[in-house]
């Protein structure tokens, strides 16, 4: 593959910057701009130069040798002093050589999938990793780049080849060495998968409301002091108050971190009935808004009716304007009970994490949903028929399933399964 190189820090003024290489002509190009190139795993400090000898920076320069680097491939840093024109400079200087090229968005990454440095799931981890705003996203890709689903499913899948291995010996290589009945391990087997992928599929849901957010909604009647609470919430004037009932005809959007998770708290438009068609617009979107959030908060007001759609699906009533009124309850203009809200909301959602366990994307969670059905025909089949080779078509579906996840699976495994557990070939 064509050698590349870019800048792996971000653009513009800093202390640092990093420009990596990687490629079969790293080391070449290492020699050109520093001379001598430190063994892999030292660093050294060297003079960097252009072609023409002109000293360009000082900066300290790594060698990775295949396949020990990120990308799988042999991979030239070079720590330059963090100066746009140093680094232009510099880029220009390996572009000189004519021996590399400025790389795509993202293809050291796809190099390193390529030289199964990383697999799939690692590498969406990254990019949730580089994503990350708040601690529990941090947390969450954390795991899946650190090879957290990529070990499961492997275990997920040593699973199925023992399955898989079980059905095919007693179809292909019937001996006195093969079980005569297999069914009973093989469903044992099917049934432990299921619950374990049916708890990460559950999980991928909640994950990715930690990557895209939770969504608290606030409700009420019209001039309830949802949009004074709001700017509460936010520390900043986002939402127009009024004393005037039906100020906010939109959902208005404020986005904080709650516990160390994004949460999104929704002002809605006041819910009355009304022949304002404007307002009646923004109360229709309140209501939808409201039931598709995770969360749903009620400010409660003497003029408050609670409505067919939305009477079950509170999460939390709270008394509002305590300020005016008194007792215990909410004030957006005084303070009074945002602690406690914000314990209340961050409680909720803190459960709701706990069922998050390794996987975090709908891709994922497609993988191991085919992988779940497959399972389920098997389990159906072994049930009635007891037809073993249809079974075994429906755990190798399964099998190519969970490759879509992490990107492996073949033949040879089987063989090797069923070779050293039966002694097959004796």
């Amino acid at each position: 593959m064509q050698t590349i190189f870019a800048l792996a820090t971000a653009r513009g003024k800093a202390g640092v910057a990093v420009v990596r290489v990687s490629g079969p002509d790293a080391l070449a190009i290492g020699r050109h701009l520093v001379g001598v190139v430190p063994e892999p795993g030292r660093f050294v400090l060297r003079r960097i130069c252009n072609a023409s000898g002109e000293i360009l920076d000082r900066g300290l320069v790594l060698f990775f040798k295949a396949p020990a680097s990120f990308t799988g491939e042999d991979v030239l840093e070079l720590q330059l002093h963090g100066s746009v024109a140093v680094v232009k400079a510099v880029e220009d200087a390996i572009r000189d050589t004519g021996l590399a090229r400025l790389a795509e968005p993202g293809e050291f990454t796809q190099r390193a999938l390529l030289n199964d440095t990383l697999d799939l799931t690692q590498v969406e981890g990254l990019g949730s990793l580089i994503e990350a705003e708040t601690e529990a996203q941090r947390k969450l890709a954390q795991t899946v780049f650190s090879g957290g689903l990529s070990e499961k499913t492997e275990d997920w899948r040593s699973l199925l080849v023992r399955a898989a291995s079980l059905l095919e010996a007693s179809i292909d290589f019937v001996d006195e060495d093969v079980p005569v009945d297999v069914v009973p391990e093989v469903y044992q087997l099917v049934e432990e998968l299921l619950g374990e992928l049916q708890e990460e599929i559950e999980g991928t849901v909640v994950a990715e409301r930690v990557r895209d957010g939770f969504e608290v909604a606030i409700l009420g009647a019209p001039n309830a002091g949802k949009s004074t609470l709001l700017n509460a919430l936010a520390g900043r004037d986002i939402a127009i108050t009024s004393e005037v009932a039906g100020t906010t005809r939109d959902v208005i959007e404020a986005r904080l971190d709650v516990a160390g998770m994004p949460v999104t708290f929704l002002d809605t438009a006041g819910i009355r009935d009304t022949d304002d068609v404007v307002e009646k617009i923004g109360v229709d979107r309140a209501v939808s808004r409201a039931l598709a959030a995770d969360l749903r908060i009620l400010l409660v007001t003497d003029d408050w009716v609670d409505t067919a759609e939305l009477s079950d699906k509170i999460d939390f009533r709270y008394r509002a304007k305590v300020d005016l009124v008194g007792g215990v309850g909410i004030s957006g203009l005084s303070g009074a009970g945002l602690p406690e809200l914000i314990e209340d909301v961050a409680n909720v959602l803190t459960e709701r994490m706990a069922t998050i366990r390794t996987a975090i994307t709908a891709r994922q969670r497609g993988g191991m949903q085919r992988a779940s059905t497959a399972l389920l025909a098997t389990r159906e089949v072994l049930n009635s028929s007891g037809e073993l080779e249809l079974a075994a078509e429906h755990i190798r579906t399964a099998l190519r399933a969970l490759d879509s996840v992490i990107g492996r699976v073949d033949v040879e495994t089987l063989l090797g399964e069923i070779f050293s557990r039966f002694c097959i070939g004796k």
